[in-house]
């Protein structure tokens, strides 16, 4: 045998069993019946993946923040409830809650801190 020639790694048997592999598959996929529950399947991945994607992109970009800022995340909102493309989000540093936005894009990954939910501090804005 010489270099140029090609090897033949196949065995009747493993032949054999792609063959009736394939006639399996292609038995099962000519029916419309699973080809419909196979789409319907495809579809409702496809629907859930898109409802849950800026939860999950928020919740990974809170999770970076909180990694860098030492603090721990809480939870996030399952959606952008003002279109703005950040979902409301919280974590915990020290012993106060922070109110996040964090980015429901890719693109833009992280978290920005919601000052205009922080309630004042009483405290210091009275004299003594």
């Amino acid at each position: 045998m010489t270099e140029n020639q090609p090897v033949d790694t196949a065995t009747p048997m493993t032949a054999s069993i792609m063959s009736s592999i394939k006639g399996f598959l292609g038995n099962l996929l000519s029916s419309w019946t699973v080809r419909i529950t196979l789409l319907v399947i495809f579809l409702l991945g496809v629907g859930i993946c898109a409802f849950f994607y800026q939860h999950w992109v928020a919740e990974f970009g809170m999770k970076i923040w909180t990694k860098s800022s030492g603090a721990k995340p809480i939870e996030c909102v399952l959606k952008d409830t003002n279109n703005d493309n950040y979902v409301s989000c919280s974590a915990l540093l020290g012993e106060q809650v922070v109110p996040l936005e964090c980015s429901a894009s890719l693109f833009n990954l992280g978290c920005r801190v919601n000052y205009g939910a922080a309630a004042p501090n009483v405290k210091l804005l009275r004299p003594n």
